[in-house]
């Protein structure tokens, strides 16, 4: 099965536990937010209150959304089914369906009295240092100097061939084999929108430690920690209504929320949040 088969799969198990649940609203960065820090992701609202975040910038997704009828009819839907487009081949009920997986798994995480812990650390706690060699998959400028800083050579992987080339101190490639001698290895959670994660980890042969950091970042992590991922660096929502207000504004929201890091050896499992859920529903 698929990521997204298998998360969805773990989400059907849930369902009786966490009972019905509707969406109450599809929350969007305003147009002139695009390509800002403060447009990349939409909100997915349920009516317990949980958020889930998807990325909006892959292939025009923002403008996609916002002209979409099916956005529109959102409002009052069974969010079980609206869940299940994240294994749709249309990418439009794929990024909605990915924001409502987030928002299930954030009730059951919930539900279960389960947190990860909040980091300080916006490099997934890969702690680069000379001799390593770091794998970036995914353009990260604001975190490069970070790992070139620290003395570590870097190799970044991107889709976009304007981007490729020799650069101070790294270089960026098209070709994901280049990650086979990379010890680190730090990856976008686009992977999970694009469907590239067994791809990328197939190549990173030689990887130690494989964290996925990224707002979108929230959704069950067991079928991606048994492929090899061993940290999710993700975002925690801890005021939804301020942080919704702020993102359709197209404003900052990092104070309605903080950064958070599950290590795959932290993480109790499926079975046990499911069954503190299921003890206290």
């Amino acid at each position: 099965m698929t990521v997204a088969q298998e998360v969805l799969s773990l989400l059907d198990r849930a369902a009786p536990c966490l009972g019905p649940l509707r969406v109450r609203r599809l929350h969007l960065p305003p147009p002139r937010a695009a390509y800002s820090l403060t447009g990349e992701f939409c909100a997915l609202e349920l009516d317990n209150g949980a958020l889930g975040l998807s990325y909006v910038l892959l292939d025009g997704m923002l403008a996609r959304l916002t002209a979409s009828t099916e956005v529109r009819a959102l409002e009052g839907a069974d969010a079980w089914a609206v869940a299940r487009g994240y294994a749709d081949d249309s990418a439009v009920r794929r990024t909605v369906g990915f924001a409502a997986v987030n928002a299930l798994s954030r009730s059951l995480f919930d539900r279960a009295q389960f947190a990860p812990d909040a980091s300080a650390d916006s490099i997934g706690l890969l702690q680069p240092q000379p001799g390593d060699h770091v794998g970036m998959i995914g353009y990260f400028d604001r975190l490069i100097p970070r790992v070139v800083g620290a003395g570590a050579r870097l190799t970044v992987v991107e889709l976009r061939a304007d981007l490729a080339g020799a650069r101070d101190g790294y270089r960026v490639t098209l070709d994901a084999a280049e990650l086979a001698t990379c010890n680190k290895i730090l990856s976008t959670s686009t992977l999970l929108l694009n469907d590239t994660l067994d791809r990328m980890l197939a190549a990173c042969t030689g990887a130690r430690t494989f964290a996925m950091v990224g707002p979108g970042a929230g959704c069950l992590p067991d079928p991606l920690f048994a492929r090899g991922v061993s940290l999710l660096g993700g975002t925690w929502i801890d005021d939804a209504p301020s942080f919704c207000v702020a993102l359709v504004a197209g404003e900052s929201w990092e104070q309605h929320a903080h950064k958070c890091a599950l290590r795959r050896e932290d993480y109790p499992g499926f079975e046990v949040l499911l069954a503190r859920a299921s003890a206290g529903a």
